[in-house]
């Protein structure tokens, strides 16, 4: 069988670990795997990663030595073209041309709808596995590079919780998630913030102001406030201009990660679940599976159709919620 492998969308760390496993995995079980650079527009460009012989053929020593490094080797894009019908069918002719029997892509939300509308024109075996620091996708308990982005973010918390109460503030710490909380809400209990603001919940301005002016009388002098892109009223600058006409007693600053959340070697955990799921997604379509993702329920495997994967947003457990609200005091 040939396989091909590509990363697409926005890069999270551990999508390299996740192209060593697929490679290794595959060649073992002597598959070819033909990596393409780019995602989805390498595909339609036949941008193909070479190994050390000038072939377009990944081999064990391509992937020697990147288990631990961040970004993807293979690169990554968004392509607009592949939201047309001209655009999957170039794709899947290229597959074809090139005798690609099967492909892996590794990615998110909008990775799992361009596999949906490559496999109408492409006949061949599709298993895509989750990329995505945002943790959104239904089915799987996390997704590769989440749990990075959350220790990148505990630890940019922890430096600027020095800052705030050196100067008794409010500091607002705006992290990715424009459909999802789980980085904001995760990082606000691994790093002892008191109020986060996701999407899944609403955000009360008053409500908050009343809980502030609460902690500033109990002798409270800084307090982090982590707020996702994705809230309903805006990101950190929005919410920080909202606090401030609504009375906050605090002095309010605003740091927003941002892209710096993406980067970096992935964690022990988003290494093993890469890894995992790699190995499985070969496993997959030598069992003969198709459009399906593949995550991981309860530390085992499983196959999650891509419909049920992108059905909606994976909500934060509520039980979290309260748990925040529990230790905010």
């Amino acid at each position: 069988m040939r396989i091909g492998l590509f990363c697409s969308g926005g890069d999270a760390p551990g999508m390299n670990a996740c192209i060593r496993a697929v490679v290794r995995a595959a060649v073992t079980g002597g598959h070819e795997v033909v990596g393409i650079r780019r995602g989805y527009q390498g595909l339609l460009e036949e941008d193909f990663h070479r190994n050390a012989q000038g072939q377009p053929r990944m081999t064990l020593r391509c992937v020697s030595n990147i288990l631990q490094r961040g970004g993807t080797i293979l690169h990554t894009s968004r392509c607009p073209t592949m939201l047309q019908e001209e655009g999957q069918r170039r794709a899947a002719e290229v597959l074809q041309r090139h005798g690609i029997d099967a492909l892996i892509p590794i990615g998110g939300d909008g990775t799992i709808r361009g596999a949906m509308a490559l496999s109408r024109f492409y006949a061949g075996r599709i298993v895509s596995c989750p990329g995505t620091i945002d943790n959104d996708l239904c089915g799987t308990d996390a997704t590769i590079g989440f749990y990075t982005a959350v220790s990148t973010a505990v630890e940019a918390m922890d430096k600027v919780r020095d800052t705030a109460e050196s100067h008794e503030r409010l500091f607002l710490i705006e992290v990715m998630g424009r459909h999802s909380g789980y980085i904001a809400l995760y990082s606000a209990l691994a790093g002892g913030a008191e109020i986060a603001c996701i999407p899944e919940t609403p955000t009360d301005i008053p409500a908050i102001v009343e809980q502030l002016i609460a902690m500033k009388a109990r002798g409270k002098t800084s307090v982090l406030m982590m707020v996702a892109e994705g809230d309903e009223l805006g990101g950190a600058y929005d919410i920080q201009r909202l606090l401030e006409q609504n009375g906050c007693p605090y002095g309010t600053r605003v740091v927003v990660l941002g892209h710096l959340q993406r980067g970096g070697c992935p964690v022990p955990e988003d290494r093993l679940l890469a890894l995992q799921l790699g190995s499985y997604a070969v496993e997959c379509l030598e069992q003969g599976h198709s459009g399906c993702m593949v995550g991981v329920r309860n530390g085992r495997p499983v196959r999650v159709p891509w419909e049920e994967a992108i059905a909606q947003h994976h909500l934060v457990p509520p039980e979290l919620v309260r748990l925040l609200e529990a230790m905010a005091r």
